[in-house]
């Protein structure tokens, strides 16, 4: 079994790594870490693993003394970096960083670390030779999807695109924006044509086609009244018919198994508590209209960070990770 540790277990990403972790065919938990549960059993704060696991939080300072063969970081944004510069990890430890520090290039570098910007179905053979990786944004993952089989096929001009998320993708921590008398029956855009994940949604997007320039892309993120999901819509001119479109997509999806392309409607719903991408490809006139569905916390975070976990240790990519959705 291959052993793992978790810094920052008790947050929402941080508890779903615990539970696909916990049920791996092929991975076992050394520790998770938190700094504010320390001490305490992790059931006591994702209560729906009572029975399932008798682990505790342990502290910054006591994982040192454990070993292991891969470190996932779900750490705030901001506190992977300085975690890495004052606890030196070995070489021979597979690092997964689920925060932002390092998954642009010009931060992409630690000593003698550098962070491989980890989007499965862009950069798998590198993944797999890869001993440290940032993984994607859940926003940024799911414009991705929509967005890059244009891209490698040089098709890709001016985008727009909108985006809906679901509260969980704020954080665990209470806020004005995030707590239920806010979200509940309403709806908010926020960071209007400044998100911080279009920085580097253009950088896949330009290695995807082999330009420095590969489109301008506009965004509008939402706040949703709801808990988990994404759903982005991106338009743009085009002189693809659907049905080439179609073939496109499908072409460069071929053989990533998380993803299903199709021309019929798509909703959220089918791939919450999954890994899964549902992909609807329409077209309208002279425009084409892309519309993307994943789970934030998985595909978009804790999945997707398996993901590239089971890559990098050489594993079946979809090990821990069929998971069984909720259609109603």
């Amino acid at each position: 079994m291959i052993s793992t540790g978790i810094m920052g277990g008790a947050g929402y990403t941080g508890g779903e790594l615990i539970r696909i972790l916990l049920n791996h065919p092929h991975a076992r938990i050394a520790f998770a870490q938190s700094r504010s549960q320390a001490g305490k059993p992790i059931s006591s704060v994702h209560t729906d693993l009572k029975g399932v696991t008798n682990l505790t939080f342990v502290t910054t300072a006591d994982f040192n003394a454990t070993p292991v063969d891969a470190l996932f970081l779900a750490l705030p944004h901001g506190e992977s970096r300085r975690f890495l510069s004052e606890n030196p990890i070995p070489e021979s430890t597979r690092i997964i960083d689920l925060s932002a520090d390092f998954r642009l290039n010009k931060d992409s570098s630690l000593s003698a670390r550098k962070f491989l910007y980890g989007l499965p179905e862009l950069s798998s053979l590198e993944i797999r030779n890869s001993t440290s990786l940032a993984n994607p944004g859940c926003f940024a993952s799911a414009l991705q999807f929509a967005l890059l089989p244009l891209a490698k096929a040089k098709k890709l001009g001016p985008v727009s695109a909108t985006g809906i998320t679901g509260s969980t993708g704020a954080g665990v921590k209470p806020t004005e924006t995030t707590h239920f008398s806010f979200r509940s029956n309403n709806i908010q855009a926020y960071k209007t044509l400044t998100h911080q994940h279009v920085g580097e949604v253009e950088e896949s997007l330009s290695r995807a086609s082999g330009m420095n320039e590969s489109g301008k892309l506009s965004f509008i993120p939402w706040r949703g009244d709801f808990t988990r999901g994404i759903f982005v819509s991106a338009q743009l001119d085009t002189e693809l018919t659907r049905s080439k479109a179609l073939d496109l997509y499908r072409a460069f999806y071929e053989g990533a198994p998380f993803i299903q392309v199709t021309d019929e409607s798509i909703d959220l719903k089918s791939v919450v508590n999954t890994n899964r991408v549902q992909i609807e490809v329409d077209q309208v006139g002279g425009k084409l209209v892309i519309h993307v569905a994943i789970d934030n916390l998985l595909k978009g975070a804790s999945g997707q960070a398996v993901q590239n976990f089971n890559l990098m240790m050489g594993l079946p990519e979809t090990s821990g990770l069929l998971l069984k959705g909720s259609a109603f």
